[in-house]
C-alpha cells in the first residue's frame, strides 16, 4: 500500500482494531469508529445504522473500507439470533453498498468457525457448513462480500489472540485471568482442534495483500495446527508455571452449560492460497504467543510468574 492513503475502519474498538490501528496508523490517515469508544482515536458509529454508516464513510472519502466489527460470542448469537444477523450480516451488506458506491476496496473479517469440523483441516476452497447462528451469520456476510464487491479481501481468522488484558476476550486471556486469580488447576478441553491467529501478524499480512491488490478469500492464521489443550500446556510452560499449575484434560461436555452453542471439533485452517502466492508472513503460533506474553502481559501475574519468564 502507498503511504498516506485514507482508511475507514468500522467496528475497530476490539482486539483486531487495536492491531490494525498499530500497523496502519503510522503510514496512513485513519478514521476509526465503534459503538464502544474506548480509545482516544475512536469516534462513535453504529454500523448497523446504514444511513449513519454511509454518511460517515462518504464524509471521510477513504481509499479503503475495513469492516472489522462483529458479535463474536457464540452463546450471545444463539440466544439473540436476530441481533447476530443484524450485526454480522446486514451491516456487512451495508459496507458492500458503501464500498461499491465509492468504488473502493472492502476488507471483511471472516472466521474458521464457518466449517463444521467434519474434516481435520480446511483450505481456502473447502465448502463451509456452519453449525450455529454465529458461524452462519459470518458466512452470509462473507458470501455477500464475495458475490457483490469487485475489489474485496475476505480474511478468515482462527483462534484470535491479541491486544492484551483490556480487550482480549478469547482463550489466552481467559486462562491468564484464571492464573491471575490464583488457579493452580486449569481444566482444558481435549477435543477441540484449531489454529491460533495473532492479531498483529494478521494485520501485517492484510497490509501485504492489500498492497498486491490480489482480491479474494484467504485463510489467514498462524502456522502450526494445534489444539486447545496443547496451547494451554505451552502457555503454562512459557510462563514457567508448569511445576505449579496442573492441566486437567476434559471433554467439551464439561463446559456444556456455559458454552452451549455448537462448535466444530476442528477449526484448523490451511493457508494454501497465501503459501501458493508466496505472501504468507504469519509466524508459528508459539513464536507469536511468546511475543504476545512478553509485550502485553509482563508483570500481569504479579509474584506468580516473573516478568522475564514470559
Amino acid at each position: 500500500m502507498d503511504d498516506g492513503q485514507r482508511i475507514y475502519m468500522a467496528g475497530s474498538g476490539g482486539m483486531l482494531g487495536e492491531a490494525f490501528h498499530r500497523v496502519f496508523g503510522d503510514h496512513h490517515e485513519l478514521k476509526c469508529t465503534d459503538i464502544d469508544v474506548n480509545e482516544p482515536w475512536l469516534s462513535l458509529l453504529d454500523f448497523r445504522d446504514f444511513d449513519a454508516y454511509r454518511a460517515d464513510v462518504l464524509a471521510f472519502r477513504p481509499d479503503f473500507l475495513f469492516h472489522l466489527g462483529a458479535h463474536t460470542s457464540l452463546e450471545y448469537c444463539e440466544n439473540h439470533s436476530d441481533e447476530a444477523y443484524r450485526t454480522n450480516t446486514l451491516s456487512v451488506e451495508h459496507a458492500v453498498h458503501i464500498a461499491n458506491e465509492l468504488g473502493i476496496p472492502l476488507l471483511y473479517i471472516s472466521t474458521a468457525g464457518i466449517f463444521d469440523g467434519a474434516q481435520e483441516t480446511y483450505d481456502d476452497w473447502d465448502e463451509p457448513n456452519p453449525l450455529g447462528h454465529y458461524a452462519r451469520s459470518k458466512l452470509m456476510g462473507e458470501r455477500f462480500v464475495a458475490a457483490n464487491c469487485r475489489q474485496h479481501l475476505v480474511c478468515r481468522a482462527g483462534w484470535m489472540m491479541g491486544s492484551g488484558p483490556a480487550k482480549d476476550k478469547k482463550f489466552i486471556q481467559k486462562l491468564m485471568m484464571q492464573l491471575k486469580d490464583g488457579a493452580r488447576e486449569l481444566r482444558i478441553v481435549d477435543d477441540k482442534l484449531g489454529t491460533p491467529t495473532y492479531t498483529m501478524d494478521f494485520a501485517r499480512n492484510v497490509e501485504l495483500l492489500l498492497g498486491k491488490r490480489l482480491w479474494g478469500v484467504y485463510n489467514m492464521v498462524c502456522s502450526g495446527v494445534t489444539s486447545r489443550l496443547e496451547v494451554a500446556e505451552y502457555l503454562v510452560k512459557a510462563l514457567a508455571l508448569d511445576n505449579d499449575v496442573t492441566i486437567t484434560p476434559v471433554s467439551s461436555d464439561y463446559f456444556r452449560q456455559e458454552y452451549f452453542a455448537p462448535r466444530p471439533p476442528s477449526e484448523r485452517l490451511i493457508t494454501a492460497k497465501l503459501d501458493m502466492r508466496d505472501l504468507n508472513i504469519m509466524r508459528d503460533w508459539r513464536v507469536c504467543l511468546d511475543e504476545y506474553l512478553a509485550e502485553y502481559y509482563a508483570g500481569y501475574l504479579g509474584d506468580m510468574a516473573p516478568a522475564e519468564s514470559a
